[in-house]
């Protein structure tokens, strides 16, 4: 009968450590598993936040502004384009006066000038 009560409380023993065990690495893992929950919503505000200021700065009136200050180009006016022929690769005459040409055009009926 000593022999089974010995035998009795060493497994008794035993499982009340693995339960000690458990429960601890039990703790571990919640307090890491919080700790990377709180990271994500970190990582997600901090997301969110790039991608505003990531369409903040591609706005057309900001692009625009960046390319005429720092690559000092300017929007294209008729009287700065050259076209070029697609066959033969040679400029295209302009004509003279456009404002000229837009007086001789024949109007719509019914259009006031």
């Amino acid at each position: 009968m000593t022999r089974l009560n010995l035998v009795l409380l060493l497994a008794v023993m035993a499982s009340a450590m693995y339960l000690v065990r458990t429960q601890y690495e039990s703790r571990n893992l919640t307090v890491q598993l919080d700790r990377e929950t709180r990271l994500a919503r970190r990582l997600d505000v901090e997301f969110d936040r790039l991608q505003v200021e990531r369409r903040g700065q591609a706005t057309p009136l900001r692009v625009e502004k960046l390319a005429k200050e720092q690559l000092q180009m300017r929007t294209t006016t008729p009287a700065i384009t050259q076209y070029v022929s697609a066959s033969t690769g040679a400029l295209i005459p302009l004509p003279a006066a456009p404002a000229a040409s837009a007086a001789a055009a024949p109007q719509r009926p019914g259009a006031r000038r």
